[in-house]
Order: C-alpha cells, then structure tokens, then sequence
C-alpha cells in the first residue's frame, strides 16, 4: 500500500480539494482500504472541522471494502483507490486493471451472494463506471450529511 497524500488545505470547499488516493497490491488490501477511508474521514472532521456522521463513516467503509474486494476478486494487479470531498459528498473512486464492466444483477433475496453492488448503488448518490485505457474506475458519492427529516441519505426510491 502506497499513500500518494494526505490533501491538507485551511478551507476544502473553497481551496483545492480533500483527497487521498492509494494504490493496494496483494490480499491484506480491502482491510487496509477500510482503514484508509476511516483514516481519510477522522482527518476531514479533526483537521477541516467537516461533520462526519457515524452513519456516513460506516456506509464509505462498506463502499469502499464492496469495491476494493470486486477488484481484487475480478482484475489481475493493483487497484487504486481514490477519496475525495466533493459536493457534500465522499466520492469514492476505484480503478482496477480488468476491462470487463461490472453486471449489477437484479434484486433477488434468494441469491447467495453477489450482492455487494446492489448495496453500493442502494446507499450511494451516484454510481458510474468509466472504460479507460487500460482497465476501469468505479465512482460513486456517499452524502456526508445525515437528512434532518430522518430519512437515510443515499438514493432515494421515486
């Protein structure tokens, strides 16, 4: 695991952004991404005083062990895992070396397994996935915020 740095700026949402980006080699990765995130989060709120609700610390570690373990489970190589402030939101991208797009299979209660996708789309923003030269990137946003009405952020069923 290769820490490319810790963004420290006096104003995030002004300045340049909050952001971290690691790259991960070998089967110790998703625990380590894990800490990486919640690393990434208690420094947002101790170092930039940005409120990081328990529910958004949870939700951006399971994102990011769902996504870390698909590329390490799907692609040969590293992976790459970026974090970002962005638009009161943890955007969360994941690179990876394979080519094949991820199928985001139906709901389906009586499946075992294969449902980490289906929780990611479920408690995110914003789900997209981007070909490029070589491989893929995942990027979704976890809402920081927690709604004051009680409802769980992410993306809402209309």
């Amino acid at each position: 695991m290769g820490l490319a740095g810790w963004e420290e700026v006096q104003d995030p949402l002004v300045a340049r952004p909050v952001a971290v980006s690691v790259a991960f080699e070998g089967g110790e990765e998703i625990a380590a991404a894990r800490d990486v995130a919640q690393g990434f989060l208690v420094m947002v709120q101790a170092v930039h005083g940005l409120p990081v609700p328990r529910r958004a610390m949870g939700m951006v570690q399971l994102v990011v062990s769902e996504l870390v373990t698909n590329a390490h489970k799907y692609a040969p190589g590293p992976c790459l895992l970026d974090l970002e402030i962005r638009d009161a939101a943890v955007q969360v991208c994941v690179w990876d070396s394979s080519t094949t797009l991820p199928s985001v299979l139906p709901a389906d209660p009586g499946r075992i397994g294969q449902h980490g996708l289906e929780i990611v789309m479920a408690v995110c923003r914003s789900f997209a996935v981007d070909r490029e030269p070589v491989g893929k990137r995942i990027t979704v946003a976890v809402v920081l915020a927690d709604d004051p009405g009680g409802d769980v952020a992410g993306r809402q069923v209309l």
